[in-house]
């Protein structure tokens, strides 16, 4: 799917949303990005695999709070294996380290990343890799790239920089495989603090297809009440989709906020609710 692709599916996720109590027909969605009916439903099937108003019924909220409760068992159990082991996303197996206090205060130093920027099913990423695994996958839009790399430099101020567009291809392919299978484990390097590194750990326990609230993931962690702690953390996740925080919602249902924008929140979660279904 390209860019334009993308963005056309974003397009129309955001006016299903701002039109939802008007149940707006096919034909003026499509009208809206553009596109003839029998197109853009063939788009929009091909990217979430159900047709827009299918999409839209699993994200109102009512569907959204039986989404909840459902997952409450799941997510139990998921607990129950340890916060200490690695997360398992379906078939993909992520293992996390985090950096030691001693390369938290000199900032990287001596630590190569190699970066790049490309295209993905949800829009274009900067992706940053380590020899120790994915420090940074942050989804941009069109200008933003300048300002990706500031973020990436500020959070690694002594690290070494390097543009490696095919390396970051191969990894992309990797994370965004169609069949959802890898090849190999995906390692990711984080830097946080000890509170951010266990809800950052504790959001790997989230399969695809299940969601939860930021007081349910609190009240997991141990730290009930906790919840604007715990959703500040997860605004700094430095690794998008492979840590998912958009599988975390308000406990009412609503979608909430998404540090890379809802409707990419949206376009994400929506395309794994209907996979699993």
């Amino acid at each position: 799917m390209s860019e334009t692709d993308y963005q056309r599916v974003a397009a129309a996720i955001h006016y299903l949303r701002e039109n939802t109590s008007q149940q707006p027909a096919l034909e003026q969605v499509a009208k809206q990005v553009g596109l003839s009916p029998y197109h853009f439903q063939r788009l929009f099937k091909r990217f979430a695999g159900v047709s827009p108003k299918r999409f839209l019924q699993h994200l109102t909220a009512d569907h959204a709070k039986q989404l909840l409760r459902q997952s409450a068992s799941v997510l139990e159990t998921s607990f129950a294996v340890g916060l200490s082991s690695p997360g398992r996303l379906h078939d993909l197996l992520i293992s996390v380290e985090a950096v030691t206090p001693g390369e938290f205060k000199t900032g990287g130093a001596e630590l190569r990343i190699a970066y790049g920027v490309h295209p993905t099913p949800f829009g274009d990423c900067l992706l940053a890799l380590t020899e120790r695994g994915i420090c940074r996958l942050e989804f941009i839009d069109a200008g933003e790239v300048d300002a990706a790399l500031q973020r990436l430099q500020k959070a690694w101020p002594r690290a070494e920089l390097i543009e490696n567009r095919a390396a970051i291809a191969a990894t992309l392919a990797q994370i965004f495989k169609p069949s959802g299978k890898r090849d190999a484990p995906l390692p990711l390097l984080l830097c946080g603090t000890n509170f951010q590194l266990k809800v950052w750990q504790a959001l790997l326990q989230i399969p695809a297809g299940a969601i939860t609230s930021y007081g349910a993931l609190a009240a997991q962690l141990g730290h009930p009440g906790a919840s604007r702690a715990v959703g500040s953390a997860i605004g700094q996740n430095p690794i998008g989709y492979l840590i998912p925080c958009h599988r975390v919602l308000r406990g009412n249902g609503e979608v909430g906020g998404y540090r890379w924008g809802v409707e990419r929140k949206l376009a994400i979660l929506g395309r794994e609710i209907c996979a699993a279904r």
